[in-house]
């Protein structure tokens, strides 16, 4: 049986952030569920990129899946810093031990819902005002079931991160080699 992982994609969403580990994903056989936050499959991202979605999240919200990731972008201050169903989500898949995923600023959300007290983590530079342990020194950072990473120029090593925690380092490497990615994970 396949992995699966659900990501949640909001107005303002960080385009390689959400692209990259998608297609890093899929092509490792994972079956990747894309959710809108809001209820248009169409989502803009900060650059007027749009993607379309899978489904809105509310129908997917009880969908138990093996990852939950959050891309960031400044829609994660605008759009899900305060939204109930993400945090509800988050608490409840984190809290169970599944891997949860969270790049740039999206660890603001963790934050919110109380999630990253006690665990090493990482985030964009700009959220250090408010996440005050960023690891600056690396590009991921993994803590049991959460992974974060930095940005935008580290969406591949983040999930490639994901991609060998839901398949194996195997896969991973697999993916790494055949999109030329040229130092080891």
């Amino acid at each position: 049986m396949s992995k699966t992982a659900l990501v949640i994609l909001h107005p303002g969403f960080e385009e390689i952030e959400a692209v990259t580990p998608i297609d890093i994903l899929r092509r490792g056989g994972v079956e990747v569920i894309v959710a809108s936050l809001g209820r248009e499959p169409a989502v803009t991202g900060r650059n007027d990129m749009i993607l379309l979605a899978d489904a809105p999240l509310d129908v997917v919200l009880e969908t138990d899946f093996d990852l939950v990731m959050l891309p960031g972008g400044p829609g994660i201050l605008k759009e899900v810093r305060g939204d109930a169903r993400v945090e509800a989500l988050l608490k409840r898949h984190l809290g169970s031990g599944k891997l949860t995923g969270a790049i740039c600023a999206a660890p603001l959300v963790l934050l919110d819902a109380g999630l990253l007290e006690g665990n090493q983590y990482t985030a964009h530079f700009s959220t250090a005002e408010e996440l005050t342990a960023i690891d600056e020194s690396r590009a991921v950072v993994e803590d049991g079931p959460l992974i974060t990473s930095r940005g935008a120029g580290t969406a591949t090593d983040f999930g490639l991160a994901l991609l060998a925690r839901l398949s194996g380092p195997e896969t991973a490497d697999a993916v790494a080699q055949s999109i030329c990615v040229m130092s080891s994970h």
